[in-house]
C-alpha cells in the first residue's frame, strides 16, 4: 500500500490537534508546522509523534501550507486544517483507495466532500454544502497558491484526473459566533492586504453590493432559508464578511492617497 503524510499549519490550536491528529492515526506520517503558537499546541503534537517544525515568520496560508508540504516524506499527501476531522468512513475509503492507486500512471488526485459545523449545527446548505475540497494528491504533484488568504493547492500536471471520494470530512470551523468574528477580521484584512498590494481598489458602493449581493445568494439561490435560523445567521455573516473585505480594501486606499 502506498504511503501517507498529512500536513497541518497550526497556532494555538492545543484545543483542536489532538482531536485532529487521532482522526488521521492510520497515515504513516504526520506533519504540523507552526507559526508561534503560545500555548501548548507543539508539545501536544510532539507528545503525538507528530513531525513539528516552527516557522513564526508568517507570509500568509500559502506558503505555510508549502513549508509543511516540503516537510512530507510519503507517496501521498493529505493536507487539513487543525478544526477537521477524518471520518472512520473516510479513513477507510483513503486506505482502501491507497491500496489500489498504482506507484506510477496515471496522475490522479481527490476531491473530498467538507460538511461544516456552525455554533453546533450542520450547515446542510448555504453555499456550505456541497463542499468538495481537494485534499489528497500524489507528493510532487500539486503546490499551493502563495495566496495570503483563500490559498489553492495547484496540480502541477494538467493531465491529472480528479475524482470525488464518497465519505466526509468534518469542519469545526466556527464552535461560537466568537470564533467567526475572529476569523471574519483576519481573512477580511489578509485578503484586503493582497488585493491592495495588486494595485486593486474598492468603493463603499462595491462593499454594500457586495454584502447584499452575498446574502441573497446564499439564503435565496443556495437554499440557505432551509437550515432555519442557523442558516439566517450564516447568511447574515456571510454578508458582512463580503462588506468587511471590500471596507479593508476601501481605507487601504484612502490611506494610500493621503
Amino acid at each position: 500500500m502506498a504511503s501517507l503524510s498529512v500536513t497541518i499549519i497550526t497556532k494555538n490550536e492545543a484545543h483542536n490537534i489532538q482531536a485532529c491528529l487521532d482522526s488521521v492515526a492510520f497515515a504513516d506520517q504526520t506533519v504540523v508546522v507552526d507559526s508561534g503558537s503560545t500555548d501548548s499546541t507543539v508539545e501536544m503534537a510532539r507528545a503525538m509523534g507528530a513531525d513539528v517544525s516552527i516557522f513564526a515568520d508568517w507570509q500568509g496560508f500559502g506558503a505555510q501550507k508549502n513549508r509543511a508540504l516540503d516537510v512530507a516524506t510519503c507517496d501521498w499527501v493529505l493536507s487539513l486544517d487543525a478544526d477537521e476531522r477524518v471520518t472512520s468512513e473516510l479513513a477507510l475509503e483513503i486506505q482502501a483507495m491507497l491500496a489500489k492507486v498504482p506507484a506510477a500512471g496515471q496522475p490522479v488526485a481527490f476531491l473530498i466532500p467538507r460538511l461544516t459545523q456552525f455554533c453546533g449545527v450542520w450547515i446542510r446548505h448555504c453555499g456550505w454544502t456541497p463542499d468538495y475540497v481537494l485534499r489528497l494528491y500524489r507528493r510532487g504533484e500539486a503546490r499551493f497558491s502563495d495566496d495570503l488568504v483563500h490559498e489553492k493547492l495547484m496540480l502541477t500536471r494538467a493531465d491529472t484526473r480528479v475524482v470525488r471520494m464518497n465519505n466526509h470530512l468534518l469542519h469545526y470551523s466556527y464552535p461560537t459566533p466568537e470564533h467567526y468574528w475572529r476569523k471574519l477580521q483576519h481573512y477580511s484584512q489578509e485578503w484586503a492586504r493582497q488585493r491592495h498590494a495588486r494595485g486593486q481598489t474598492a468603493t463603499m458602493t462595491r462593499a454594500a453590493l457586495a454584502a447584499i449581493a452575498a446574502f441573497f445568494r446564499s439564503y435565496v439561490f443556495r437554499l440557505g432559508f432551509l437550515d432555519g435560523a442557523m442558516g439566517f445567521a450564516v447568511c447574515t455573516m456571510q454578508a458582512q464578511s463580503a462588506f468587511g473585505k471590500y471596507f479593508e480594501l476601501y481605507c487601504l486606499g484612502r490611506k494610500h492617497d493621503k
